[in-house]
């Protein structure tokens, strides 16, 4: 799995957040684990593949929020209480 992270500004409200996460959803279908925060100012999901991040940018600016940045690493599930 692969976990991306994108920093967004402009989130002030449980809705902005609701607002992020349909638009991930939309524009990465196979996307799981969709979040976002705006308190931490990011958003994440997980995917099988990579993502394009130029589309995914270009997605959330549409929405009039700002992506300042998208991150994609490799994602372990760990198991429990931190184990593998």
């Amino acid at each position: 799995m692969i976990k991306t992270t994108l920093k967004i500004e402009g989130m002030m409200c449980g809705m902005c957040e609701n607002h992020i996460c349909d638009t991930i959803r939309k524009a990465v279908p196979d996307a799981v684990k969709v979040s976002a925060s705006r308190s931490r100012k990011e958003a994440s999901f997980l995917t099988k593949e990579g993502v394009e991040a130029a589309g995914l940018k270009a997605a959330i600016d549409a929405t009039g929020y700002t992506c300042l940045s998208v991150e994609s690493s490799p994602y372990e599930k760990k198991g429990l209480f931190g184990r593998r």
